[in-house]
């Protein structure tokens, strides 16, 4: 018998769905926007499955949405900000978090932010494929030491403590640099767009 991953995979789910039958799609007409396999959005759409970080861009943009929208409705409850108040802890281990290569990305605050922060843990040492968004992004090395390369205008080693911005619709991809201490954490900040997402 199938099982959930878990609750948050399930609501996660169910927000595809949603998005996905409000714009009059099909399960295989998402998988060729998306270029995923239509089992693969299926046992998505359940909460059989959790999608990498690629594979949620991929899904996000499909959906006129974004990561962090869809990263949100997979958040708790109590993690939307209710009406009256204006401040919100995030404890540790906290937070709609999704897997992504050789790592995972934790949001740490609700959509409806000004911006989308987010912790970005790491072990990968290679290269993968580039990402490239609207959004304007901000890296923060937390720990560890990082290679970005920006595809125009390559590689950027960044140690603790060391930052890096660059404007929406940069390709750019990131992984360990070889060093004393295995993986990395980055405090990435990306803009929001205001599109009604």
């Amino acid at each position: 018998m199938t099982r959930v991953v878990d609750e948050q995979s399930v609501r996660l789910g169910r927000q595809i769905r949603r998005l996905r039958r409000a714009q009059g799609l099909t399960l295989v007409q998402l998988a060729e926007r998306t270029h995923l396999t239509h089992s693969f959005l299926s046992q998505l759409e359940r909460g059989l499955t959790r999608p990498s970080m690629p594979s949620l861009d991929r899904i996000a943009r499909a959906l006129d949405s974004t990561q962090p929208a869809l990263m949100a409705a997979a958040s708790e409850p109590e993690f939307v900000l209710t009406p009256g108040f204006e401040t919100r802890v995030l404890r540790a281990d906290e937070g709609p978090a999704v897997p992504a290569a050789g790592g995972h990305a934790r949001m740490l605050v609700p959509h409806d932010s000004v911006f989308h922060p987010l912790e970005y843990v790491g072990t990968e040492t290679t290269a993968g494929t580039y990402f490239s968004h609207p959004e304007d992004e901000f890296l923060y090395v937390a720990s560890g030491f990082v290679t970005v390369e920006l595809r125009d205008e390559g590689c950027h080693r960044l140690s603790p403590g060391d930052s890096l911005y660059y404007r929406g619709g940069t390709p750019h991809r990131w992984w360990a640099s070889e060093s004393d201490e295995p993986g990395y954490r980055l405090l990435v900040v990306k803009q929001r767009i205001h599109n009604g997402h």
